[in-house]
């Protein structure tokens, strides 16, 4: 069999790799035809080689003006400008480009091109925050598809339109486009490089708008189909950061991790931003885990990758005693945050963290915020997201009804998606508003369940902080151990033990708030604990509550 017939074969089984190896083989030997060069162009662009790519792109277009089929050498030009634009090569981009449109100008003609030279705009204006306008650009793509018939434009344009009805914060209207889209992809009737693109667009839009069921369905299909073809590298990395998010979400975190390892060894270098959600990835669950120095390498890769790290970096200062240094990042990078939907992955974090930092108010403040914005957009999780904030806030105002209400209404949700972290740790909030309202049995079986789903995570600070928590007390009859505590710091202790903040513990004992943060300060001296929660376990292990 020739090289080019081996080619030809290989590229029709998918065999990306092969067909790449093979035609370029062929290509030494002597010039290509055009059709040829196409097949060498995109097994080159699905196994991540650009050079290769650039140079059969540019081959295809010389090989179609020779030819006279101007309008297929300005389709070949648009995939060279829009692979450019996609690592950054501006410039490059817009001349190939301008050599489209050109062409497709003095085409006059009304034609399938002119649609894909609608698709660099709606990237553009994407770019430039301008939703409208990519919206309005890429539905004119999905109509001249439409007209046309063809299915990879029609379905490009539709996921694009998708998408900026998503960032205007028009969830429903962009979903539905984007499942429209997705049935096109699943069907086998696209392209495999728009097939791959498309996946990858419509699930990190589901992920953005909260749309968790549909980004696991979408996941479990693009996984399906990177299967089948073991050569595809750029959607296969793309894919497997993906599969490693909603592995986390769904609890099976040593997968999860080894998915995001496998993408970093897949990724090329000129896929920065994937690589950066990989690391990300890997620092989450070392964070999740306690691995706080493998986390803090994660971050920093990450970083260095292009993706800010925070807040996952913030949450770890928390863990790791540095409260002020969290509370200092989180406020930074929200109050340079305006996208709406950018706000709502941020708030959970920052209401956490502002809770850690005694900062009720601001907590507050950020809970009330993502409850309005779950309102406005109408999702499920996002609401279920708000809730919980909210319920932990009111926990710490001394509200334990008003907590226990809004957290067994996220609760209900997290437990149908099958998200068994978030629910262990609702399950923490609930069992600190069971002992405030005086129901000790509640207590006990809510943080055993809670433990028993840290465990088999391997959520080991969770697992320690729960320990100390369910730990048999000790006769509270007799004198517990104060370890020099005053009697006004033991008072202080068990409110803090009980969930209330400074301010609010300062209104019950009539003392100002400067006087109550001196006492707590004094007490994790004393004890040798970095926060409330440690001294609120130390307290339940020494015998001053339970």
């Amino acid at each position: 069999m020739s090289l080019i017939a081996a080619g030809r074969r290989a590229y029709a089984q998918h065999a990306w790799a092969d067909a790449h190896d093979a035609l370029t083989r062929a290509s030494a030997a002597g010039p290509l035809d055009a059709d040829d060069t196409e097949r060498l162009a995109w097994a080159g662009m699905l196994t991540g080689r650009d050079d290769s790519t650039f140079a059969a792109f540019e081959r295809l277009y010389e090989l179609r003006l020779e030819a006279g089929e101007n309008l297929r050498a300005a389709r070949a030009a648009i995939w060279l400008g829009l692979k450019l634009m996609s690592i950054g090569q501006i410039g490059h981009a817009t001349g190939w480009l301008a050599r489209a449109r050109r062409l497709v100008d003095v085409a006059a003609a009304d034609c399938a091109e002119c649609g894909y030279l609608q698709l660099p705009l709606a990237f553009q204006a994407a770019v430039a925050g301008d939703h409208k306008a990519a919206h309005a650009a890429a539905s004119q793509a999905a109509d001249i598809g439409d007209r046309h018939n063809d299915p990879d434009l029609s379905a490009f344009g539709r996921t694009l339109a998708g998408r900026a009805l998503i960032l205007q914060g028009r969830l429903s209207d962009g979903l539905s486009l984007l499942d429209e889209a997705m049935v096109a992809a699943t069907s086998g009737v696209l392209s495999p490089h728009t097939t791959g693109l498309l996946y990858c667009f419509a699930i990190a839009a589901c992920q953005q708008s909260h749309a968790l069921d549909r980004a696991r369905e979408w996941t479990s299909a693009l996984s399906a189909w990177c299967d089948a073809q073991p050569q595809l590298v750029p959607f296969a990395g793309a894919c497997l950061v993906h599969r490693s998010e909603i592995m986390q979400l769904g609890g099976a975190w040593s997968d999860a991790i080894e998915e995001a390892r496998r993408a970093m060894a897949r990724l090329p270098p000129s896929r920065g931003h994937e690589l950066s959600l990989a690391h990300y990835q890997e620092g989450e669950i070392h964070r999740l885990r306690g691995e706080h120095a493998e986390a803090e390498r994660a971050y920093a890769l990450a970083r260095e990758h292009g993706r800010d790290p925070h807040p996952g970096q913030a949450l770890l200062r928390v863990a790791q005693g540095r409260v002020d240094l969290a509370a200092a990042a989180t406020n930074r990078v929200l109050s340079a945050m305006r996208d709406p939907l950018q706000r709502t992955r941020f708030l959970p974090a920052h209401v956490e963290i502002m809770l850690a930092a005694s900062e009720v108010s601001e907590a507050r403040k950020a809970a009330d915020e993502l409850g309005d914005l779950s309102r406005s957009f109408g999702m499920e999780v996002l609401g279920a997201m708000a809730a919980h904030a909210k319920g932990a806030v009111a926990l710490a105002e001394g509200d334990a009804r008003t907590a226990l209400e809004l957290l067994r209404s996220a609760q209900d949700v997290w437990q149908r998606i099958g998200a068994p972290y978030i629910g262990a740790r609702i399950r923490l909030l609930v069992a600190r508003a069971f002992y405030a309202l005086g129901d000790r049995e509640g207590t006990a079986l809510e943080l055993e369940a809670a433990r028993k789903v840290f465990v088999q995570l391997g959520a080991a600070p969770d697992v320690a902080a729960t320990n100390a928590l369910i730990a048999e007390p000790v006769d509270t009859a007799a004198r517990p151990d104060t370890h020099g505590l005053s009697a006004r710091e033991v008072e202080v202790l068990r409110l803090v033990a009980s969930g209330k903040t400074n301010k609010a513990i300062a209104g019950e004992l009539f003392l100002s708030e400067k006087t109550v943060d001196r006492h707590v300060s004094n007490i994790f001296v004393k004890i040798d604990v970095p926060s409330r929660a440690a001294a609120t376990a130390w307290a339940f292990k020494h015998g001053l509550v339970g």
